[in-house]
């Protein structure tokens, strides 16, 4: 997956510096180029979007990034975030496919526990009953809360007041490890429903995270390799034990998140000053984690599933 949320500023600095996204279009282009040079059978998917944005999927269209993905990909958190009811999402996913003849993914779909552990109850099974067979993958955000003891990734923290505080709360587990009673309906899911779960840097969540993923019948993971982090002294060492534990898993790994140094602000945000540069880290770890095996893939673009090490 080219980037996370492309169309929302938390995660693409686009107002002063891209604003129609013209950057970004040639960034996915020459990135998923880069992919498919390395392995032209693993399939490629633009950045979730959040908003559900027709516009913006018709906009990646002429501007040419989609003639270089396979899929294109959706966010939906309408009892959280959206300003839309959750009985609508059957409308939101016929709007993308009103503009795209790709196969459309739900990459991220949540429900926060932060008024009630009842409304993720409920959230999980409504959305199971409006969302299953309507898409090739769906991941539900997320396994674990957010520990509150690191920031969200959101522009204005605090200051955006309930918002913000729900990011701490998506989990199916709490930040202590105890599951939540939705984690009991969730098993009934799988293995249709996967899991998104953003590692962080030398996370020390990720060994149970993955007996979790055991526990709950998980196939379907989605995870990001962040091109800051790998900067980092020891970068390739932690994403070699985060690829390595999630092998048995189907993996869908976000290429993501500026360094500072490398964008045109000095935010993770920030469009590259380089788009070449993040194309080639995309390379790079495709090479590393999903080289072309030959027979060990056999990708369906049908079913939209990828089978072997690192997919």
């Amino acid at each position: 997956m080219l980037w996370n949320e492309p169309n929302n500023k938390s995660h693409w600095d686009f107002v002063d510096v891209d604003p129609d996204w013209s950057i970004y279009s040639r960034m996915v282009i020459r990135a998923g180029q880069a992919v498919a040079a390395e392995n032209a059978r693993l399939p490629r998917v633009l950045g979730g979007i959040s908003p559900i944005d027709p516009a913006f999927i018709e906009r990646m269209d002429r501007q040419g990034a989609l003639a270089q993905v396979d899929a294109v990909a959706v966010h939906g958190f309408p009892l959280d975030w959206n300003l839309w009811k959750i009985d609508e999402w059957p409308t939101r996913l016929a709007e993308i496919h009103a503009v795209t003849d790709l196969p459309v993914w739900i990459s991220e779909v949540g429900v926060s526990t932060f008024g009630a552990d009842e409304v993720q109850e409920f959230g999980l099974r409504r959305t199971a009953e409006l969302l299953r067979g309507r898409a090739e993958r769906i991941h539900w955000y997320s396994l674990y809360d957010l520990p509150r003891a690191w920031p969200a990734t959101t522009r204005h923290r605090e200051a955006e007041g309930s918002s913000y505080y729900r990011h701490f709360h998506m989990g199916l587990l709490r930040e202590d490890g105890s599951p939540k009673p939705a984690a009991a309906h969730f098993e009934e899911l799988t293995p249709e429903f996967g899991i998104c779960q953003w590692f962080h840097f030398e996370d020390h969540r990720l060994d149970e995270a993955v007996r979790w993923l055991r526990r709950l019948g998980v196939r379907f993971v989605r995870t990001g390799l962040s091109w800051a982090d790998s900067l980092r002294p020891g970068a390739l060492d932690w994403f070699d034990r985060q690829m390595r534990a999630l092998e048995e898993f189907a993996v869908t790994v976000t290429f993501c998140f500026t360094p500072e140094a490398r964008g045109v602000l000095p935010h993770h945000s920030s469009p590259p000053r380089d788009i070449g540069e993040f194309a080639e880290f995309c390379a790079r770890m495709t090479r590393r984690y999903a080289a072309d095996r030959g027979s060990a893939y056999e990708y369906s673009r049908h079913q939209g599933l990828c089978h072997g090490r690192g997919q």
